[in-house]
């Protein structure tokens, strides 16, 4: 899938495309990424992360960096981080754990349709192999578009920009919303942004990328033009479509893909299906329940009125 245009152009391969100013391409090279890392990193907790790194490369564990060591890679924003995220295959999760555990730390199936925790002490690594409501499974696509880098002194590769986004488009908490980070990496990125592949990620939740879209040229009016007018033309025209066409009438509430807290009413007290659970959705009950049952000061669900 390609469209041609005036616009940056919906590339696949990076070394092809023009570097709008502030884009991925103009911020350091790999080798040089270990001085984008966030700026204060307690030297215990460097030291361990190292390790790690180590450790999975000398096993051939293949894993990837993402959060904060990949975000002001891409976009150059720094800003702390209390742990270090490693994207991996549900796949090899278990010779990771047996990888680490070798090593000395301590492995956990924290919840187990998505993380993994390992710890030494106080400090401690994600271990990451989908999304919290189930739609962004790490597959070989993460590697195979995967960006070579330098984390902390180690050679490793970092997850791709569009997984990335892809991710946090869906992250729509009370207390947490991505929805600035992805309009940074848009912002850094667009020039360079495989745009057919990242569709293709979305695929039928491509609403939610829509309304990324949207709001990234509210941020930035004058930097409108970073994303491909053909895009915007494309789910313009599917919104046009789907909103002539009859509503599904299928009693769901989509919206606990993007928060596991706020649409709670609807599926608890209003009767509506939640858009997470099989066949609808990627997720089990039982993993709802337990992802639900984690949320902080989660309170018993009122029963529905008479």
């Amino acid at each position: 899938m390609a469209w041609p245009g005036r616009r940056p152009r919906l590339v696949a391969d990076r070394s092809k495309a023009r570097a709008l100013p502030g884009s991925c391409m103009e911020h350091p090279p790999a080798e040089t990424f270990a001085a984008a890392a966030p700026v204060v990193l307690d030297p215990q907790a460097a030291a361990i992360y190292r390790n790690v790194l180590s450790a999975l490369a000398a096993e051939g564990v293949p894993f990837l960096v993402g959060g904060a060591y990949a975000f002001a890679r891409y976009t150059g924003i720094e800003r702390h981080t209390k742990d270090l995220d490693l994207f991996v295959r549900r796949a090899d999760y278990g010779q990771l754990a047996r990888v680490l555990g070798d090593a000395g730390y301590a492995t956990e199936l924290v919840y187990p349709h998505w993380l993994g925790k390992a710890r030494a002490g106080e400090v401690f690594v994600d271990l990451i192999f989908n999304s919290a409501n189930g739609l962004t499974e790490v597959d070989e696509d993460w590697f195979a578009h995967a960006v070579e880098a330098e984390v902390l002194g180690v050679p490793a590769r970092l997850v791709p920009p569009e997984e990335m986004l892809w991710s946090k488009a869906f992250i729509m908490e009370r207390e947490r919303y991505d929805g600035a980070d992805v309009a940074h990496l848009l912002h850094a990125c667009a020039a360079t942004l495989d745009w057919p592949r990242l569709l293709a990620r979305f695929g039928a939740h491509w609403r939610v990328l829509l309304s990324h879209l949207v709001l990234f040229g509210f941020i930035y009016p004058d930097e409108r033009e970073r994303v491909p007018q053909e895009m915007l033309e494309r789910l313009l025209e599917r919104l046009r479509d789907e909103t002539q066409a009859p509503p599904p009438a299928d009693g769901l509430c989509q919206g606990t893909l993007l928060s596991r807290a706020q649409y709670l009413h609807d599926v608890e007290r209003e009767g509506y299906g939640d858009g997470r659970e099989a066949p609808h959705g990627p997720m089990s009950a039982q993993d709802i329940a337990a992802w639900t049952d984690a949320i902080p000061d989660r309170q018993p669900p009122a029963p529905p009125p008479a």
